[in-house]
């Protein structure tokens, strides 16, 4: 695989709480040192970054959500893509492998293992938004 020199569209990225805990995408291949994620994929067309969210949540682990609000945006500092994060609420489903060629597993990830999951840490913005859905319960 050749390392892509264009650049590269914005990224809108799901973050899922149910039942205490995240859903996370363990993907096949590693991005950078990336390897478990948050469901998401690039904003494409004229879709905002909440639509982004929720279609690639669809597309990706088979969930119904709903954009509840964008919790910040960064260049991530491993890969150079511009990535927005997006609070979403599930509305229904149960999460599934939905795009094979792309994520090998997916996970409800507790609070307290989410270092486990991703040990260089999460964009601040998201991890308070974690520490104050998953651990008030």
């Amino acid at each position: 695989m050749t390392e892509q020199t264009e650049t590269q569209p914005p990224v809108s990225t799901a973050i899922i709480v149910d039942g205490g805990r995240a859903l996370m995408i363990r993907r096949r291949q590693r991005e950078g040192k990336l390897l478990w994620a948050f469901p998401g994929g690039g904003i494409e067309g004229d879709e905002t970054p909440e639509q982004a969210a929720v279609r690639e949540t669809s597309e990706e682990v088979g969930l119904e959500v709903k954009a509840v609000r964008v919790l910040g945006d960064r260049v991530h500092p491993n890969t150079g893509v511009h990535m927005t994060y997006v609070a979403c609420e599930l509305i229904s489903g149960t999460a599934i492998v939905g795009d094979a060629e792309e994520i090998a597993e997916v996970a409800w990830v507790g609070h307290g293992d989410i270092p486990t999951y991703v040990p260089y840490g999460l964009f601040p913005q998201v991890q308070e938004y974690l520490d104050e859905t998953l651990v008030r319960r």
